[in-house]
């Protein structure tokens, strides 16, 4: 079962980060591409990933339903620029975002797309991308030009598809 879980996992972020790469490279994000989620194989976000597989959505949902935290995700967000967490910061009126830099935005864009591919599988909708954004949106702390551009990129990929949007 352990074996099952390691090899399905391992694949799972393989595939994903490979997804991602090609995405990257589209809009050349070579160096970013080849970068994406190398923390995924780190023996903190590893070992969790591996315990809380279920094949069908991210280890660090269920890892927080179990603990209430992860420290999988917490050591994921500070070392990779594309997530939206990672540029929060602490000042005089508490916490902020701030905004990120168009690449790191593309990229988060391309990595959402990617996941949706790799969880939704031949069911794949690109309103997947947007939908799942929609249902999460509320909760998040994200610099007002930031969410401008990556609602921008959704929007796109929901009503002109992949192709276009990439173009």
């Amino acid at each position: 079962m352990l074996m099952n879980r390691l090899i399905a996992h391992f694949s799972t972020i393989t595939r994903h980060k490979m997804k991602v790469s090609a995405l990257c490279f589209r809009c050349g994000l070579y160096a970013q591409g080849i970068r994406h989620d190398l923390s995924k194989y780190s023996p903190i976000e590893f070992c969790a990933g591996v315990r809380y597989y279920q094949g069908n959505r991210s280890p660090i949902d269920r890892e927080k339903e179990v603990l209430g935290y992860s420290l999988g995700w917490l050591h994921h967000k500070g070392r990779n620029m594309h997530h939206w967490e990672y540029w929060l910061d602490n000042g005089p009126e508490g916490v902020h975002p701030i905004r990120m830099p168009v690449n790191y935005v593309v990229e988060m864009f391309c990595d959402r797309l990617a996941a949706c591919e790799n969880y939704h599988g031949q069911d794949y909708q690109d309103s997947d991308a947007y939908d799942y954004y929609m249902r999460s949106r509320s909760h998040y702390l994200i610099h007002p030009e930031t969410r401008a551009l990556l609602e921008d990129l959704l929007v796109m990929l929901k009503d002109k598809g992949k192709e276009e949007t990439f173009r």
